[in-house]
């Protein structure tokens, strides 16, 4: 795994593709880390270099404390991305991921003077659409409960209780960040958005996931999958064609 440049704990780089036009950033889900998009890494290479952010308080960073809200985590990693810029940056994240997506976007077009060059919002509401949830508030069982409906821990890390234990407050903190977030009204992102989402996604509906059309002023389209929350581990390859065909509008076709 090369992390350049610099040595960053945020940025983890599984594949490096030095003749790729344009790089990913991969944003993940509450409790999710990096290593989640390393099947989208093996997936797209060397046509698309992949960037997977490490949040704080997982893996190799557990011992680190986790950022509790969403502007503050936008900030911090925006603040990692812009090292990348030297090449067009497209975003993807899933669930929170797609929130933070934005939010880091909305800063990078803002203050560093480069829109992504495209936002893929997986498996999320639209920013401006709210609902009152409140997982974070309860208790430990009550959160594995949530983690077991939506399917999107191993299923080896569920049954462990020393390790599930372990990565629980990383997972709450996560929660919180997601359902506190309100969204600030602003100007629209200047880069497409495509928004994905699973027919029987619980977090989120059709009309949720349309409502991102609101929040650009390029071109948006809407994918709608079979499954639910996590409905990517069945429709990777569909979701991998999909990226690599909306990205080639901005690169031209690849080869290889």
């Amino acid at each position: 795994m090369a992390v350049t440049p610099g040595t960053s704990l945020w940025i983890r780089r599984y594949n490096t593709a030095p003749g790729s036009p344009i790089r990913l950033a991969c944003l993940p889900h509450a409790g999710g880390s990096a290593s989640f998009f390393v099947p989208v890494s093996r997936g797209l290479h060397p046509r698309i270099e992949v960037l997977a952010v490490q949040y704080p308080g997982r893996q190799d960073r557990r011992g680190e404390p986790s950022v509790a809200d969403i502007p503050t985590l936008a900030r911090l990693v925006a603040a990692e991305l812009a090292g990348w810029l030297d090449r067009p940056l497209a975003l993807f994240g899933h669930s929170m991921g797609a929130t933070l997506g934005f939010e880091v976007g909305r800063i990078l077009e803002k203050e560093h003077g480069q829109a992504p060059a495209w936002l893929f919002a997986s498996g999320r509401r639209a920013p401006s659409r709210h609902r009152d949830e409140r997982v974070h508030e309860q208790d430990d069982n009550g959160l594995i409960a949530e983690m077991r409906r939506l399917s999107g821990t191993d299923a080896g890390i569920l049954g462990d209780e020393e390790l599930l234990r372990m990565i629980l407050p990383a997972i709450r903190n996560d929660y919180r960040a997601a359902e506190t977030y309100r969204y600030t009204p602003g100007p629209p992102l200047s880069c497409p958005i495509t928004a994905l989402v699973g027919d029987a996604d619980p977090k989120v509906t059709v009309g949720e996931a349309e409502s991102w059309r609101e929040h650009t002023s390029a071109a948006f389209d809407l994918k709608v999958y079979p499954g639910g929350h996590f409905y990517l581990a069945k429709q990777q390859r569909a979701v991998l064609e999909l990226i690599e065909a909306r990205l080639a509008t901005v690169t031209g076709p690849q080869v290889g």
